[in-house]
C-alpha cells in the first residue's frame, strides 16, 4: 500500500495557482516600472528571436531570456519584497487544495516554467513546504546573461521533472496528483494517476473532458477532473473531492 509521503502534488504555476499576468510579465513590469530594463533589453530579446526563430522557433520564444542580460540576479530578491505582500493574488481555492494536500501527508512541488528565482519567492509565500523545479537562469558575476541554464520547462520537459522527482524521492505516481491549465501541463497530467485541469483552456479542457480519444498514444486511462478557481473564492466543500482525491 502506497504510504502518504509516497504521494505528490505537482501544480503548475501561471494560470493554475495565479491568475494572468504571468509572473514572468509582472516581473518584467515591474522591473521597467523600476528603470532596470529600457529598449535596449528589448532590442536583445528581438535580435535573439530573428536569429533563432527559423532554427528553432520554440527556443526563440520560450528559452530566449536575452531582455533580462546583465541585470542583477538581486533584483529578484527586492521584487519578492513585492510579491509577498502580493500574495492574495493566488486563488484561494488553490492554497487550499496545497494545504489540504500536506495535511495529508503528500509532498508538494511547482511544477512551472517561469523562472527559477520567480518561483521559488512564489513558493515562500504558499503554506508548509513546497519544493520547485523551474526554468533556471544563467548568470555570471551576479549578473544573468540572458541564457537559460538547463532546458525551459514546458512539455515534455515538465514530464521529465516530475519522473525525476519521483525517482529522487520514491513517489508513486499512479497515486500522485498534477494540476495543471494549459496543453502546455498535459504530459505532466499524463505522468500521474489523478491530474486535474484548473480553468482549462480550450485545447486542455477537450483533453480532460474526451478521455482516451484525446490522449497521446501510451497515456493511461484515467478519470480526469475539471476545477474553476476563481480570485478570492475559495474552495465549495466537496464539489470537486471524489473519494480518491484530497480531503
Amino acid at each position: 500500500m502506497t504510504s502518504p509521503t509516497q504521494i505528490g502534488a505537482f501544480f503548475d504555476l501561471d494560470g493554475t495557482l495565479l491568475p494572468p499576468p504571468s509572473l514572468e510579465w509582472r516581473f518584467i513590469g515591474w522591473l521597467a516600472a523600476q528603470g532596470k530594463i529600457d529598449g535596449g533589453h528589448l532590442a536583445g530579446w528581438l535580435g535573439r528571436f530573428a536569429r533563432e526563430i527559423w532554427r528553432d522557433p520554440d527556443g526563440a520564444a520560450f528559452e530566449n531570456k536575452f531582455y533580462l542580460r546583465g541585470v542583477p540576479e538581486s533584483l529578484a530578491d527586492e521584487w519578492e519584497l513585492l510579491l509577498g505582500a502580493g500574495s492574495r493574488c493566488y486563488f484561494t481555492a488553490g492554497v487550499e487544495r496545497v494545504a489540504r494536500h500536506q495535511a495529508q501527508g503528500h509532498r508538494v512541488f511547482l511544477v512551472t516554467g517561469t523562472l527559477g528565482p520567480l518561483a521559488r519567492a512564489a513558493a515562500r509565500c504558499l503554506p508548509g513546504t513546497v519544493e520547485v523545479r523551474a526554468t533556471e537562469l544563467e548568470a555570471r558575476e551576479g549578473r544573468w546573461t540572458g541564457r537559460v541554464a538547463g532546458e525551459h520547462l514546458r512539455g515534455e520537459a515538465k514530464a521529465r521533472a516530475v519522473r525525476n522527482v519521483a525517482a529522487l524521492h520514491g513517489l508513486d505516481l499512479a497515486a500522485s496528483y498534477a494540476y495543471g491549465n494549459s496543453l502546455a501541463d498535459l504530459p505532466m497530467l499524463e505522468a500521474v494517476g489523478h491530474p486535474v485541469a484548473v480553468n482549462p483552456e480550450v485545447g486542455l479542457e477537450r483533453v480532460a473532458c474526451s478521455g482516451l480519444e484525446a490522449a497521446r498514444p501510451g497515456a493511461a486511462e484515467r478519470a480526469w477532473r475539471v476545477c474553476r478557481w476563481k480570485p478570492g473564492a475559495r474552495s465549495r466543500g466537496r464539489h470537486f473531492i471524489s473519494a480518491s482525491e484530497p480531503r
